[in-house]
């Protein structure tokens, strides 16, 4: 039998040591970087035990009578170990569902978290999402590098990238996440009358407690700031969670210059490098754009999926 016990705080080592161990989590699974928007959200996550061990994770939250797997992050399924097979993770879903049921819940919607994250192959909860009725309900276009194929730049992103060199542009590691969301929050407001979903003061807050995974890069002209990019580092992907450049770092190629040294010297011995999607309306509408501008990298197509397992007939 399946136990099924609801997150709280008295679990957070179990559960960031598990994450830590598992083949499928990143460290924006461990409680430190879901809860720094904690009252944005009424968490419902839960731990799985078999015979007395964890055997899996599902990091979660309600709104109204419906169950998220996670709404504050890009992905978040269930997180397991080496240990878990097919069998047992169909126990675990069906486990899920009665759980919920039992508390009036009327549906899952669920991240599957991509398999260029996973350490071994983990996916044995699409399998079992499958067999428990679950309809695919959303999909993602995320814009990926396999680093070790070499596909290399189109004409134009490699004149650019020449272009670029031939100036006075300086490349570096930055703490400077003021003028960097500063930027950021220029250019999403010009271009898509968006905001940035984190604040300077969360980035700061994050790389803080996360020091080994986020990072941001810059590129300057004479101490002016031109370009930069906020990267979120995992065991196998090194993915762009923020990159804006400025008007005259525009005119430089600096976010051009600055991706090809992520690319060829900071990430080289990555697996993958992840420009994030280019996916509006729940993944009905490709911004053609956006997405040439990734793929003139060398970027190819990982999709995200997302799920909807109903809970009532």
């Amino acid at each position: 039998m399946i136990e099924v016990i609801k997150y709280n705080a008295k679990y957070k080592l179990y559960w960031d040591a598990f994450v830590a161990d598992s083949k499928n989590g990143t460290f924006m699974l461990q409680r430190g970087y879901m809860e720094y928007h904690a009252d944005r959200f009424t968490d419902h996550s839960l731990l799985f035990y078999k015979k007395g061990k964890v055997i899996a994770l599902l990091p979660a939250n309600e709104v109204g009578q419906e169950v998220q797997s996670h709404g504050g992050l890009s992905y978040g399924g269930f997180v397991t170990d080496k240990r878990m097979k097919a069998a047992l993770m169909l126990e675990v879903v069906q486990a899920t569902k009665l759980y919920f049921q039992e508390l009036n819940f009327e549906r899952i919607t669920y991240k599957a978290i991509p398999h260029i994250y996973h350490q071994l192959p983990a996916e044995e909860d699409l399998y079992a999402l499958f067999r428990h009725g679950a309809t695919l309900c959303r999909r993602d276009l995320n814009s990926v590098i396999d680093v070790g194929a070499g596909l290399g730049y189109s004409k134009t992103r490699r004149w650019e990238v020449k272009k670029a060199k031939r100036g006075n542009v300086q490349l570096q590691v930055s703490n400077d996440y003021e003028s960097f969301m500063q930027l950021e929050q220029e250019v999403l407001q010009q271009k898509h009358n968006k905001v940035p979903v984190h604040t300077a003061s969360e980035v700061r807050l994050l790389a803080s407690l996360f020091p080994e995974n986020i990072k941001l890069y810059t590129a300057a002209e004479a101490g002016e700031l031109l370009a930069g990019v906020l990267m979120y580092e995992t065991d196998t992907v090194a993915h762009c969670q923020y990159m804006a450049a400025s008007v005259r770092g525009k005119e430089l190629a600096g976010i051009d210059l600055l991706v090809d040294w992520l690319l060829t010297e900071v990430y080289s011995h990555k697996p993958h490098f992840s420009f994030g999607i280019s996916t509006e309306q729940q993944g009905h509408y490709l911004n053609e754009g956006l997405v040439w501008n990734k793929e003139s990298y060398g970027a190819r197509t990982v999709v995200h999926d997302f799920y909807e397992l109903r809970l009532t007939d």
